[in-house]
């Protein structure tokens, strides 16, 4: 089998592995609300968090970088060159943003995102998760944090392994074209900061 059709394989099962949506089978499967319908309505760790609680964020977040991550390491073993590896990545992000199980309707992908640099080596993903978590606190703005990392990540993967600077900034602005709605809340003052909320008691009901 050739590099091209391996890609091409990989890119379909990225997207099938993004398309299933973590928070809402965790929110299923804890009896929470429809994360769609509650909060920021974006099924991701950020708006699970404010109607979940830490618990089933961490759960979501956990699953969201799996499912980027996963795709890209395999295709790195398969030693697909760099542009692959980013159409590889992508195509599981976009499978978070249009998740065929999930009528086409999902989050911006940034977990996933992530989730498909974290192999490059632990250096960045340390890296990204300190600055997400420093600019998180600073601005208390998910969509801050998470577009300030997209735009540093190129810089850090130039810095750790030049080699997968292209696939990083695919993803980067992919990332960055999923938060034009966001820019524009910030723009009106209209964008919600990250809470937490406590997890609601179970009912029978």
């Amino acid at each position: 089998m050739n590099d091209f059709t391996l890609t091409i394989l990989m890119i379909l099962a990225a997207y099938t592995a993004g398309s299933i949506s973590s928070a809402i089978l965790v929110c299923k499967i804890r009896r929470l609300p429809d994360p769609r319908t509650q909060g920021s309505g974006n099924p991701g760790a950020t708006n699970v968090l404010r109607i979940g609680g830490v618990s089933s964020a961490a759960l979501v977040l956990f699953f969201d970088m799996l499912k980027g991550a996963l795709p890209s390491y395999i295709g790195y073993k398969m030693g697909l060159d760099a542009a692959s590896l980013g159409f590889i990545a992508v195509s599981a992000c976009l499978g978070h943003i249009f998740p065929m199980f999930f009528g086409f309707k999902g989050g911006k992908g940034v977990a996933t995102a992530f989730g498909a640099m974290a192999p490059i080596g632990d250096d960045l993903s340390v890296t990204l998760m300190i600055s997400w978590v420093i600019l998180v606190i600073v601005t208390r703005y998910s969509s801050v944090a998470a577009m300030a990392t997209a735009v540093l990540a190129p810089v850090y993967t130039w810095y750790f392994d030049e080699r997968f600077v292209l696939p990083v900034a695919m993803l980067s602005t992919l990332i960055l074209i999923r938060h034009k709605d966001n820019i524009e809340r910030l723009r009106v003052g209209e964008e919600s900061k990250v809470s937490r909320k406590k997890k609601p008691p179970l009912t029978n009901e």
